[in-house]
């Protein structure tokens, strides 16, 4: 085991990969020597070469469209977009061929591919640098999305994606790079996607959240016991296909629930895990499902993302209206 921020368990979850399959090939905008903007690919390519390793033109439409040709001839591809904000210029790709290709093939391809992208505020990016964008990804069906939120997570979350057969969208909180850091297994390990953890065991309410906002509503929960409540906190970590049994039994359990989310509230991961829950559940509840999400605006310029983002004391503020109710 080994300390590691979440930018170093991503590195090391590559280089168990690369090492592991000769067919995965990591590639995007100043991957290769320099590592990538954040350094998630840092000596990745002196390591195994500028053929399994490479940037490519300014062009996320060409990132895409290279994916899609290299799964078809036997390759995993693991390229990176190098903000999520930059995702429409590759929509075409996405939606259009990987997330439709096994079925328009009627299974005979598949399409291994694993999208890896920064997102998320909090670091005061320029103008489309922190957009949360999951939820456009979540609507399309054929693709996962995968978000983690500690480096012990993000490690095995990602060898299961570049090994799974169908289309990855994996996403990296800018703001969790180098903000946590934990004990790591320094060998490779999977953890199963579509699979939500419970990061705090709790009987009076449930919070489902995923990303930077689990770590927002760990921080709600210790506040709220101190004023005599025990508080669930539910890591959803993939957030298409959801983990409806965790998220029941953890609603059945507490019989109150609310779902945090830092996207915009119209931008609908949130509305959808409240619907499974009204749906599946709602005989089970004692209050209605809340939501704790950003304003329906455009993400704000830097001077304003504080006063914009979800953070503890929104989440604070909601829960006790739903332990109040």
């Amino acid at each position: 085991m080994a300390q590691m921020t979440m930018i170093q368990a991503i590195t090391d979850a590559l280089r168990c990969e690369l090492k592991d399959d000769e067919n995965v090939l990591v590639f995007g905008e100043d991957v290769g020597v320099n590592g990538g903007v954040f350094r998630a690919t840092e000596g990745l390519q002196s390591e195994f070469g500028v053929d399994r390793v490479f940037d490519t033109p300014l062009a996320e439409s060409g990132i895409g469209g290279l994916a899609v040709g290299l799964s078809l001839t036997g390759y995993r591809p693991v390229p990176e977009i190098q903000f999520f904000g930059f995702v429409f210029e590759v929509m075409d790709s996405i939606s259009g061929q990987l997330a439709r290709y096994r079925y328009r093939t009627g299974n005979t391809f598949n399409m291994p591919v694993t999208i890896r992208s920064p997102f998320g505020g909090g670091v005061h990016t320029p103008e489309m640098h922190s957009d949360s964008l999951e939820g456009l990804m979540a609507q399309q069906p054929g693709l996962k999305v995968v978000i983690p939120s500690t480096p012990y997570d993000a490690k095995g979350l990602l060898i299961s994606s570049i090994r799974d057969n169908d289309p990855v969208i994996f996403l990296e909180h800018l703001k969790l790079y180098r903000s946590v850091k934990e004990e790591v297994p320094e060998e490779s390990y999977t953890i199963p996607l579509g699979k939500a953890d419970v990061k705090r065991e709790g009987k009076d309410l449930s919070i489902f959240a995923y990303g930077l906002m689990i770590h927002e509503s760990l921080k709600a929960a210790e506040e709220l016991e101190k004023e005599g409540y025990s508080v669930e906190v539910v890591d959803l970590r993939t957030i298409q296909p959801l983990d409806i049994e965790t998220i029941l039994a953890s609603v059945e359990k507490t019989n109150r629930a609310i779902v945090v989310q830092e996207a915009q509230k119209q931008a609908g991961i949130a509305a959808n895990v409240v619907a499974e829950i009204t749906e599946r559940a709602i005989l089970s509840l004692e209050a209605p499902v809340l939501r704790v999400a950003a304003p329906d605006t455009i993400y704000p310029f830097p001077q304003a993302e504080n006063i914009w983002l979800p953070n503890y004391k929104d989440i604070l503020e909601t829960a006790k209206k739903v332990l109040t109710f």
